[in-house]
C-alpha cells in the first residue's frame, strides 16, 4: 500500500503536530475539524512549531515553509478524505462521540483508506465496527511527535495483518519510533506506566501530603527533567486525564479525578487553553529560580 495523502480528524493539539510532523515528512496532508476556529489555531500553532525548529536547526526555512504549504485545512468532510490513504483521528476522548466521527467518515472515504485511532486510553475494537471495515482499523498513537518520538501501533483481533506492517513503515517515515502493542490494552506501554505514576501524585495532592509545586520539584530534582507530574499533567491535557482517572474504581482515583474535573469546569485545560496546574506560556516550574 503506497500512502502518499494522510487526513487528519481533529485539529487539536497532538492533531495538528502529527499533521505537520506528516507534511515535514514529505506527505500531503488534509486536517479536518468542525470548527474554523480550531483550524486557524492549528495553522497558528504549526507556524510556532516550525520558527522554533528552524531556530533550533532542525530544519531550514524552505522545509518549513514547503511543509505549511502541504497543508490543506478545510471545514467539509466530502474534500478531507477524497484522495486519503490513511486516516489519524484525534477527536475528543469520548467514546460517542468517535463512534460517530468513525460511522460518518467510514461511509465517505475511498476504499482504499486505512483507519486509525489517536485515542489515549479507548481500545481498537470498541470503534473498529463503526467504521464499516474493521481489518483496516487500528490504533496508531503518538506521544508528543517532536519530542516524545514514539508511535504505538495497537492491532485488534480482526485488524490485517498487512495494515500493522504499513503503520511500521509509515511510523518510521514519519520519524517516530514504532512500538507494537501485542494486545489491546487501554493507556498501550508509556500510558500504563504513566497513569501509576500521575495516581502517585494524585494521592499526594488530594491526601494533602504535599502542595503542586513541592510534588514537581521533588520529582524533578531526583530525575534531573525539566517537568514534574503536574506540569507533564498539563501537557497531556487535564481532560484526557479525567477521563483516564475517573474510568478507574479505587477511591484515591476518584478523589483525583474530581479535582480534576474543578478544574476543567473552569476551562482549565492545560497547555492547550494556557492554564492548567500551571499559567503558559511561562509556567512557574520553567522558571530558573523554581527549584532553588
Amino acid at each position: 500500500m503506497n500512502i502518499s495523502n494522510i487526513c487528519i480528524l481533529g485539529a487539536g493539539n497532538l492533531g495538528s503536530k502529527i499533521g505537520l510532523q506528516a507534511a515535514l515528512s514529505g506527505f500531503h496532508v488534509t486536517v479536518y475539524d468542525l470548527h474554523e476556529n480550531s483550524l486557524k489555531s492549528s495553522l497558528a500553532s504549526m507556524q510556532k512549531i516550525v520558527t522554533h525548529l528552524i531556530k533550533s536547526g532542525e530544519i531550514t526555512n524552505s522545509q518549513g515553509q514547503e511543509a505549511i504549504q502541504k497543508i490543506f485545512f478545510t471545514l467539509d468532510p466530502i474534500a478531507a478524505v477524497e484522495n486519503a490513504d490513511l486516516i489519524s483521528e484525534s477527536v475528543t476522548e469520548d467514546l460517542e462521540i468517535k463512534k460517530e466521527v468513525w460511522r460518518k467518515f467510514g461511509k465517505l472515504s475511498p476504499d482504499k483508506t486505512i483507519f486509525t485511532t489517536n485515542t489515549s486510553y479507548l481500545i481498537p475494537s470498541m470503534l473498529a465496527e463503526d467504521s464499516g471495515r474493521p481489518e483496516k482499523f487500528c490504533a496508531f498513537h503518538f506521544h508528543d511527535v517532536f519530542n516524545s518520538r514514539v508511535v504505538d501501533i495497537m492491532p485488534h483481533l480482526g485488524t490485517s495483518a498487512e495494515i500493522v506492517t504499513v503503520l511500521k513503515d509509515v511510523g518510521r517515515k514519519l520519524n517516530q519510533i514504532p512500538i507494537l502493542v501485542n494486545k489491546e490494552h487501554s493507556g498501550y506501554i508509556f500510558n500504563t506506566l504513566l497513569i501509576a505514576w500521575i495516581d502517585a501524585a494524585g494521592r499526594l495532592l488530594t491526601g494533602e501530603i504535599a502542595e503542586i509545586e513541592a510534588i514537581d520539584k521533588s520529582w524533578m530534582v531526583n530525575f534531573g527533567v525539566s517537568a514534574g507530574p503536574f506540569g507533564i499533567l498539563d501537557n497531556v491535557g487535564l481532560d484526557t486525564a479525567w477521563h483516564i482517572t475517573n474510568s478507574k474504581r479505587n477511591p484515591s482515583s476518584k478523589a483525583f479525578a474530581a479535582l480534576l474535573k474543578t478544574y476543567i469546569d473552569q476551562g482549565k485545560l492545560g497547555t492547550k487553553s494556557g492554564e492548567g496546574f500551571y499559567s503558559y506560556p511561562h509556567p512557574k516550574y520553567k522558571d530558573p529560580d523554581f527549584l532553588k
